[in-house]
């Protein structure tokens, strides 16, 4: 195959897998940059990884995931089952993706983060005409988003925040905070993930009637 991919050690690919899918830029050329993929990862059946996708150590993906091209996982990363990730995205180390998500273009993932099954980021503010740009979410490190859950172009989801399952975010939420609904209204944390708070420190002066 054209594409120069470089495997480390101890990889698991389980066929049939695609590494170094030419991207549009490398269309037609007689070599283009392969996949990278560290140490000790596992690869699942139906799975495509376009040219210029570079994986940590010990990550894995589900089956007949999707990753395009520019796309930058850290290590100890988990991509779930018919996951699609659009490229240019940046995710962090032990974040945890679950079955069918939708990660678009210019995304931006820390690490230590929960995406739950079906969520949906997006990023074209004016679909389908790109009007200022593709501008993907930013979530930042330890937060969590429940299943089923939509972001919109550009919101930032601060440091272990939280988004209940099924919620629309329209806007920012505050570090510490949680968005429930839709749209997506500001609540304190509940009692029981009020740990988030003692383990990991953060700074939110916004109140929940001022976000509102």
């Amino acid at each position: 195959m054209p594409a120069k991919n470089i495997i480390g050690k101890n990889v698991m690919i389980f066929e049939p897998v695609q590494l170094g899918f030419p991207s549009r830029e490398h269309l037609g050329k007689g070599e283009w940059p392969g996949v990278t993929i560290g140490d000790d990862c596992i690869i699942r059946s139906g799975s495509i990884l376009y040219s210029d996708v570079v994986f940590g150590s010990q990550c894995q993906t589900g089956h007949n995931v999707m990753i395009r091209e520019k796309t930058f996982i850290g290590n100890h990363t988990a991509v779930g089952t018919s996951t699609v990730i659009e490229g240019n995205v940046i995710i962090g180390d032990n974040v945890s993706i679950q079955s069918q998500a939708f990660i678009p273009t210019n995304t931006k993932i820390g690490s230590n983060v929960f995406i739950g099954p079906n969520v949906v980021i997006t990023n074209d503010k004016y679909p389908p005409t790109g009007i200022g740009g593709l501008v993907g979410a930013t979530i930042n490190d330890y937060a969590a988003i429940g299943a089923n859950v939509t972001l919109l172009p550009g919101v930032t989801i601060g440091r272990a925040a939280v988004v209940a399952a099924g919620s629309v975010v329209t806007k920012d939420v505050p570090a510490g905070m949680m968005a429930v609904g839709n749209p997506a209204r500001l609540r304190d944390l509940p009692e029981k993930m009020r740990y988030m708070h003692s383990r990991h420190s953060f700074d939110s002066n916004i109140s929940v009637k001022e976000w509102a």
